[in-house]
């Protein structure tokens, strides 16, 4: 008697998995599995870094480009950020630690790649505490870094339900120098507090006076009326580590503690 063959289930069948008429299917899993992932750890806040995956720490650059004379001074600031990066998110991991409720606790958040990802990441580990790294595949220069907790590294392939989860937890935004994607999440987290889509109170800082300053004159966008006056109180440039720690850590007892 031949022996019968086996019928794969659908929710077995990969080829089908992977196809088109199954993209809702993926895209509702990149959706459901990371809020199980984190609640199953405990974290229902997050403090979310953005910025350059280019930069790297001082001792780094100094290899890189050892003769210091013919750097420009606009890339050693870069340089300088990404150590500040790391004490902040140092310094906010140790503070979030010492709060007596573990569900009010606050963990860093970054893409999960490299430069100032890498440098948040290190920071929160540094600490002794875990982060997040919502990484996604890109044909480029995406990675997890090496300093995410295991157990918290995510790997997205749509941009959308990965910038969903940067901003659901999220209770307060630092950016960074950054490129395209750095104002990117910016942008989109300033719009969405602008228009009251996110009803709770993120505060925003934005790190690096010059950088800021210089690449987005926010200024000028209210002079030519498309933005309003109030919308400049969106955010916060800040240029220390000091002052940024104090200012979320405040923000973050009033508004949550």
């Amino acid at each position: 008697m031949a022996k019968k063959k086996k019928v794969t289930k659908a929710y077995d069948n990969l080829e089908f998995l992977h196809g088109r008429s199954a993209r809702h299917l993926r895209v509702l899993a990149e959706f459901i599995e990371p809020e199980e992932r984190l609640r199953k750890h405990g974290i229902y806040n997050t403090i979310v870094f953005f910025g350059s995956a280019f930069s790297v720490d001082n001792r780094t650059f100094r290899k890189q480009i050892p003769d210091s004379s013919v750097v420009p001074e606009k890339a050693i600031r870069v340089s300088n950020a990404h150590e500040s990066c790391i004490e902040l998110a140092r310094r906010i991991t140790s503070w979030s630690q010492k709060i007596e409720e573990p569900a009010k606790r606050f963990y860093v958040c970054s893409g999960g790649g490299s430069g100032i990802m890498e440098a948040a990441n290190k920071g929160a580990k540094l600490a002794g505490g875990k982060s997040i790294g919502f990484n996604i595949t890109l044909p480029l220069e995406q990675f997890l870094n090496p300093h995410i907790t295991p157990e918290l590294r995510f790997n997205f392939h749509y941009f959308f339900i990965r910038k969903f989860w940067f901003l659901y937890y999220a209770k307060a935004l630092i950016g960074f120098p950054g490129g395209f994607g750095t104002m990117d999440e910016v942008f989109e987290m300033l719009t969405l507090l602008q228009t009251r889509k996110i009803q709770k109170q993120v505060p925003v800082v934005l790190f690096g006076k010059t950088f800021w300053n210089e690449v987005v004159n926010f200024k000028a966008l209210q002079e030519y009326g498309v933005i309003g006056p109030l919308d400049l109180k969106l955010f916060k440039i800040i240029d220390d580590v000091d002052e940024a720690f104090e200012y979320i850590t405040r923000q973050l007892k009033k508004l949550y503690l």
